[in-house]
Formats: structure tokens, sequence, C-alpha cells
């Protein structure tokens, strides 16, 4: 059985920055997949799975980029999915919701409500265990508007502003129920909100320092409510108290097997795969078990496709998978729901799939 290790930062970087040292070595992690566990009606489609999530009755919640028949480009591409524990289809929750645009993630928070992170809208959606909206975050762009377009990236960045997403990526809450969600793709920062939906603050800029995002693709809440950030575009996850404060960052390193290939597109070049977005360990998703008891955090890359479980502290306990088409092979992995620490459900958007994992470490 191969063996690598999880490589953090150079030895300045973790005096200066509060970087995890490098691990011990981990092993590949033996695990099985049911890629059919979801139970669709014969007229009913996965799109794009973008986000799954699991509520405390084990309903699985998925959010689809499907019930789409509108043109190739600026169709409405969002629908919320609810399954049973035995994968049996539910209901469809929010059908032609005015927020609905271009999904991104979905979590469920410790009351069962369902949250929903639209992108293309610029919205976070509160639906309760009934499925009806409860609150409301952000604010889409009006078709009345001249020049409405979806925002750009542009140099200077835009300054951000108090209570506006552009590109929302995903939603944590800490223990006093304060309201954290990743925003985003534009203005890489992390927003703050009360229980009661007021604005608190706001952290970040883009850049690769301390606190500073290159698009903050995922965020997640250990039982301290301390906040991880899946730093996409930096190939690192950051971990803050919930006042904002920088605590620590960690990278995972693990070396690309040679005969590894992509979903799609040519392979990576060296300078590719080590750097950016499409870099071998760049987190896409980050989950971390509910517990009681030692909690774990979970991880996905796009390339080379694999998933990472490591320590909250950053100590790399395991990896599983590789890019591909097959059971087992995964599709640019979007969210990950850990209901338990050896029970895993990944939304792939490129194979049109949740895969539910049934993991054996040690065997």
């Amino acid at each position: 059985m191969k063996r690598y290790s999880l490589i953090a930062l150079a030895c300045f970087g973790a005096v200066a920055f509060g970087a995890t040292e490098p691990s011990t070595t981990a092993p590949e992690i033996a695990f099985d997949s049911n890629p059919n566990f979801l139970q669709l009606p014969r007229d009913l489609h996965l799109g794009e799975p973008s986000g799954v999530a699991i509520n405390s009755k084990k309903h699985i919640f998925v959010f689809n980029r499907g019930n789409s028949t509108g043109p190739a480009y600026g169709a409405t591409a969002a629908q919320v999915l609810e399954f049973g524990p035995d994968g049996k289809f539910i209901r469809e929750i929010g059908h032609n919701l005015y927020a609905w645009s271009f999904a991104h993630d979905v979590r469920i928070d410790s009351a069962d409500n369902i949250w929903a992170i639209d992108k293309g809208s610029d919205m976070v959606i509160k639906f309760n265990p009934e499925g009806r909206v409860t609150m409301v975050f952000g604010r889409k762009k009006e078709a009345s508007d001249d020049g409405a377009e979806p925002w750009k990236r542009v140099t200077p960045p835009r300054p951000a502003i108090d209570g506006q997403f552009r590109q929302p990526t995903d939603v944590t809450w800490d223990t006093q129920g304060n309201i954290f969600i990743s925003d985003g793709y534009i203005n890489s920062r992390v927003a703050k909100f009360d229980k009661d939906g007021h604005w608190v603050k706001s952290w970040g800029t883009p850049g690769n320092g301390p606190s500073q995002f290159n698009t903050p693709h995922g965020i997640a809440s250990d039982a301290k409510g301390n906040i991880y950030v899946a730093d996409r575009g930096n190939r690192r996850i950051q971990v803050f108290d919930p006042d904002g404060q920088f605590l620590r960052e960690f990278k995972i390193d693990v070396p690309i097997p040679p005969d590894a290939m992509p979903w799609m597109g040519n392979k990576p070049t060296p300078e590719q795969a080590a750097n950016g977005t499409m870099a071998a360990g760049a987190p896409w998703t980050v989950c971390i078990t509910p517990g009681p008891g030692t909690q774990y955090l979970y991880t996905s890359d796009a390339y080379p496709g694999r998933v990472y479980k490591t320590t909250l502290d950053g100590q790399l306990l395991g990896y599983l998978g590789k890019a591909g088409r097959m059971p087992k092979e995964f599709g640019w992995i979007h969210q990950i729901a850990c209901p338990s620490e050896n029970e895993l459900y990944v939304a792939e958007i490129l194979n049109w799939r949740v895969q539910k994992l049934t993991l054996h470490p040690g065997k």
C-alpha cells in the first residue's frame, strides 16, 4: 500500500502564519460506493448536483443544476430535492423560487432548516423544515437594470458592500447561531450575521496572505464554533475563531500518481498541477463530522480527483478515489456531506450523480 505525507508549509510560513507542521504518512482508505443510491421519479433527472446535505432524520437534500429547458446560456439551473434515508424521492422544495438561478451549495442547520446558496442570483435562502422561506440574504440583479449581467472580476477589485454578495458559495454557523457566508468568487471574504439575520461584520480581501482569499469555495464549523474556509485558489484551508481572528492554515500535498488523468481536458502541466483551482489538494469542499467525540474534516480536489480525511489541525489521516466516470471515481466533487466518520455523500457536477461512500479505514 502506498503511503504519502501531508506537507503544510515551509518552516518560515509555519512560524509566520501559524501553519500546521507536516504530518506523518497516511494510507489510502478502502471504501465501497453506491452510485445509484438516490431513487428519482421516472421523469425527473439530475443535472449537475452541486450540493448535498443531511438532516437529523438522515434525509438527503440535493441542490441540483437541473429543471432547466432554457437557453444554453443564462438558463435557470437550480432546484432543491429531498430524499429519504433509503434514497427514495420525497419532494422538490421551492419550485420556481425567485432566487433560483445557478445552484452552488446546500446546508442543514441544527434545527433542520434548509439553506440554499445560489451563486447565480447572489442570494442565500433559508427554508424551515416544512419547506417555506423564512429568511433571505442578498438580492439578485434586476432584469430591468441597464446592462444587467453577471458580476465580473475587475482589477482593482470592487469594494465589498455590507449585506450584498457577489457569487456566494456556502454557509455555516457557530455555537451561538451566528451565520457565516463565504462570499465567494468576486468579493473573496466571509460575511457574518447574527442569528436573527442582522449584519455583524466581514473579513477577508482578495490575495494570498493570512485572512485573504482566492475563491473561498466552502465553509464549515467545528464544535467549538471555529470557522474553516476552503480557500480553493490558494490551495489551502484557513481556520478562524468566530470573531474572524486567524488561527492557522494547512495544505494537503499528496504526490500525484504518474498515471493520473483529469476528468476532461489535457493533463495539467507541473506548474498547473501545483497552483490554483485544478491543483492537487486545492480544496473544493470542506465537511466536518458532527461528533460526539473526535471530529474529522473531509475535503476533495478536482485533479487528481481524491477525497482527503484530516484531523481538525490538518494532519492527514488518509485519502481515497481518483478522477473518472466509474463507481468509486469522481467528476469534480462540489460538496460533501459527512454525517459520520465513515459515511460520506459526494455531489459530482460532471458525473451528474451523488455517490454514497462507505469507508473502511484499516482494511
